[in-house]
Parts: structure tokens; C-alpha cells; sequence
């Protein structure tokens, strides 16, 4: 009988804490709806102010020195998603010879979307 009441407190205790954890659904649930990734957006331009079309755009995450590229669109057009919010980012772009200044996206700045125009000039 001794025995019998020892395994059913040791199954009651298992029960009661399993009941205090979260369902493995709410947990996904709530990770999902927390997106907290950051997206660069922006248009890259020569020295005369037009849109370049196919610039190398550069993307260096300054933590994992992992580098993204992006050819840009016809209006010289440029978009890196899903960046870590908190990594540091250095971005510049490249076309024929010449090279725009790098830009910095800190990881102090909160922003979600980042707008970020590079202008190209002679190196």
C-alpha cells in the first residue's frame, strides 16, 4: 500500500508540472507573430543623379562577416530581407569602376525598414 501512494504523489507532481508548461502550439505561435528580423531597402544612382541598373550591392554583417549581394532592379532598386536586429551592417555598391561610400545600419536603431540611397562617384 506504501508503495502504491509514493507512485501516485511522484504521478500527481509529474501531472501538475507538466500542466504549468506551455502547449508546444502556443509557443510557436508566439515566436511567429514576434518578427523581429529588419529589412534594407533603397535605390542605387551615378554622379549625374540617374538610377543604375545591374550596380553590385554589398551587404557585410559586421558580427559574422557573412556578405550578401544584390544586383539592382532597372530603377537601380536594392532589397536585403530578414536582417538580425541585432548585428551591425555595412552596405555599398559597385558598378564599372566606381564605388559608392559605405553606410552603417546600427543595431542601436530600432527601425524595421531601412531606406538607404547610394550614390556611385569615381574612386
Amino acid at each position: 500500500m506504501r508503495r502504491t501512494r509514493v507512485e501516485v504523489r511522484w504521478l500527481l507532481s509529474t501531472v501538475l508540472v507538466c500542466a504549468c508548461l506551455p502547449a508546444p502550439s502556443s509557443l510557436a505561435q508566439r515566436d511567429h507573430s514576434r518578427d523581429e528580423t529588419r529589412t534594407l531597402t533603397g535605390r542605387v544612382f551615378s554622379s549625374a543623379d540617374e538610377p543604375v541598373q545591374k550596380a553590385i550591392v554589398y551587404l557585410k554583417n559586421t558580427k559574422s562577416l557573412a556578405v550578401r549581394t544584390y544586383i539592382s532592379d532597372t530603377d537601380g532598386s536594392y532589397h536585403f530581407p530578414a536582417l538580425a536586429p541585432n548585428v551591425d551592417y555595412e552596405v555599398y555598391a559597385e558598378f564599372n569602376g566606381t564605388r559608392s561610400d559605405t553606410k552603417t545600419l546600427s543595431a542601436f536603431d530600432d527601425r524595421k525598414i531601412f531606406n538607404v540611397t547610394l550614390r556611385l562617384h569615381s574612386k
